[in-house]
């Protein structure tokens, strides 16, 4: 299984920006996955009791396409990740330099769902000043972002993170025990999870995915804590050779 250390020396955030988070190019399952996630995630904030002061991204990497709707519904979001130069990306497009991503396609996509395409500058801006902290985790630490402590949030979300990061059902299980201290009662988790997958490549590189069913990932959600509100499988049927994802669970619970 893909150790931590191999994505500290050997991910490469702009060829995974640019192999996944491309909008408009001749890649159909690329923009297949996330536009379903962008849909998904657009349905979920849109959800009763989906609002707050504080947001943490558990396991941000260098994207920002899991912010774009719940940027509107949270005052602040602290964007956590293991892999430094995943946090160097973002912190590139947040500060608006040269070379960062382009996000605009996605977040006019966004938008459009939202109702109003021409937005995106302003939703831009929004997440850009939002985003208050990144942050170094390690979700297999009971304190996820030691030695710093964070104030429980009223929400935390964590999309293609975790199956990434547990070699097996037990670590995945902790590791949800371990992200669902930094939410206060009362308040959110939403996971956007891949099911029946064991790799993702890229890059010529390839890394290792935990195979989750939905039964199980539910289950370790209800064992952490937290009580299913919505739990949603998208299909995936693009034939991919970059993956051998069969579907997409989004899922809310509330702790």
């Amino acid at each position: 299984f893909t150790e931590a250390e191999v994505y500290q020396q050997s991910f490469n955030p702009q060829a995974y920006l640019k192999e996944f988070y491309r909008m408009s190019d001749s890649t159909e399952g690329a923009n297949v996955f996330l536009t379903q996630n962008l849909k998904s995630l657009h349905k979920i904030f849109s959800l009763d009791g989906l609002r707050g002061g504080t947001l943490i991204d558990v396991g941000c990497g260098p994207t920002i396409y899991q912010l774009l709707s719940a940027c509107e519904h949270f005052q602040e979001i602290i964007a956590l990740d293991y892999t430094d130069q995943n946090r160097q990306e973002l912190e590139k497009w947040l500060r608006n330099e040269e070379g960062a991503f382009d996000w605009v396609p996605v977040v006019k996509y966004v938008c459009e769902l939202e109702g109003d395409r021409e937005k995106w500058a302003e939703k831009q801006e929004k997440v850009r000043k939002k985003v208050k902290q990144v942050l170094k985790c390690d979700v297999t630490k009971a304190n996820p972002t030691g030695p710093v402590s964070l104030p429980p949030a009223d929400c935390i979300v964590s999309t293609l993170c975790l199956e990434a990061a547990c070699k097996d059902l037990p670590t995945f299980c902790s590791a949800l025990r371990n992200i669902g201290t930094l939410v206060k009662p009362g308040g959110h988790l939403v996971m956007v999870t891949v099911l029946s997958e064991t790799y993702y490549g890229f890059n010529q590189q390839v890394f290792s995915c935990l195979r989750l069913e939905k039964h199980e990932v539910e289950a370790a959600v209800e064992a952490a804590g937290f009580e299913v509100r919505l739990s949603e499988v998208q299909p995936y049927t693009v034939s991919d050779e970059r993956t051998d994802c069969k579907g997409v669970l989004a899922l809310v619970a509330r702790k």
